[in-house]
């Protein structure tokens, strides 16, 4: 772990909408949704008012009603994200990516030739903005954690060093719900407690608050909270899952309409492996209720596979198991994700013994659907219900 504040948290500002606001000058200053049925960015002058994704967009027009929506355009957004990351290795090799709108970056080696930390920070804010258009706050601190505290606390379009000699007074004062690994769940039951702000949560023996997080939670939360945070700023590393998921509004919804969203996804994430040439052995099953509590249901396979009828056929059996708490809460949102995979040795083919082989009719629709659009070729259960929103990733 570093002993300096070089490591940078670059967050580009409600990305999406920051596109658009960029695009189209009549939107600058003015409240912005993106999205169809649900909210998937929103304007900081939308946020003012309560706007939060993944909100319905009815819902949020009724806390906003001067907002403006804006149909999401995501080939734009992809290549703002190309040239914000181009900036970003332009200005140090060692770039650690987390999705499309933010990285870790080290700048530990440039003080000599660039400058320190801080005005490399100065410097990339401006750059993103001169070149790119968008607004980026930065973050810098001595750990991963701290720099993307420090980022969250600077937004909108700012940039904030936490000093060495400075991270507990920074980080302790701070509500328990800053934390990673901490949501509405975990911070209710420490609030309970008496936990309420950072600090008292770094006071407490992990073995005391494994009672009521768990012994792994409790370790990783007690060592974040004392600043303790050795995770190096990595390059090169590949995704350890591949997943998708769509939001499906608050309307009511039959389980056929699940069934044929959940499909999509499956179809989706199966094209994102065999591009990528990796196969999968544990599929994940994401639900999210009308109560916006949350469920995951998951399944290992004997083998790996990028498969999509093997997947699908794992998905659904999923769903089935899952579809008691759907039909006595509801379902706002359906994902999907592929996990375990092997090393990097690529894909294994595999004799179709006892099964039919579907693994050429994956690569022609692969091939029609890379060269005319995914929406080119669909299942007949979407053709009215379409595909959903397919949000930009980094590559796989």
């Amino acid at each position: 772990m570093n002993g300096d504040a070089t490591i940078l948290h670059a967050d580009l500002d409600s990305f999406f909408a920051s596109v658009e606001q960029r695009d189209d000058p009549s939107l600058r200053g003015r409240p912005v949704l993106v999205g169809g049925g649900v909210v998937v960015a929103a304007s900081y002058e939308a946020k003012a008012y309560g706007v939060r994704t993944p909100m319905g967009i009815v819902e949020a027009k009724s806390l906003c009603p001067g907002a403006i929506v804006a149909s999401p355009r995501f080939e734009a957004y992809s290549a703002a994200s190309k040239a914000v990351f181009e900036l970003f290795r332009d200005t140090t090799p060692l770039v650690d990516p987390i999705s499309i709108d933010e990285a870790f970056l080290e700048v530990g080696g440039l003080a000599r030739l660039v400058g320190s930390p801080e005005s490399i920070g100065a410097r990339l804010r401006a750059r993103v903005r001169d070149e790119v258009g968008l607004p980026i706050t930065v973050g810098i601190a001595r750990t991963k954690f701290l720099a993307k505290i420090a980022s969250a606390h600077a937004k909108p379009d700012g940039l904030l060093v936490v000093p060495v000699d400075g991270e507990q007074a920074f980080l302790h004062p701070l509500p328990v719900e800053r934390m990673w690994g901490v949501g509405a769940k975990t911070g209710a039951k420490l609030r309970a407690r008496g936990i309420e702000r950072i600090g008292e949560l770094a006071a407490v023996p992990p073995h005391a608050l494994s009672a009521y997080v768990g012994r792994a939670a409790a370790y990783h939360l007690h060592a974040l909270a004392n600043g303790q945070d050795p995770r190096p700023v990595e390059t090169g590393r590949r995704r350890r899952s591949v997943g998708a998921q769509r939001a499906l509004g608050r309307r009511p919804k039959s389980m056929s309409d699940i069934d044929a969203a959940l499909a999509g996804l499956v179809d989706r994430v199966a094209r994102r492996m065999r591009k990528a040439e990796r196969e999968g052995r544990t599929v994940t099953l994401r639900l999210r209720f009308d109560d916006f509590t949350r469920a995951t249901r998951s399944h290992t396979l004997p083998r790996p596979t990028a498969r999509t009828e093997r997947l699908l056929l794992v998905a659904r059996s999923l769903l089935d198991m899952a579809a008691p708490m759907i039909a006595e809460r509801g379902c706002t949102l359906v994902g999907v994700a592929v996990s375990g995979f092997d090393a990097d040795t690529g894909v294994q083919l595999e004799l179709p013994f006892g099964e039919p082989d579907t693994a050429t009719l994956d690569l022609a629709l692969d091939d029609v659907r890379e060269r005319y659009g995914s929406s080119a070729v669909l299942r007949g259960s979407l053709v009215r219900r379409g595909e959903g929103l397919a949000m930009p990733t980094l590559p796989d």
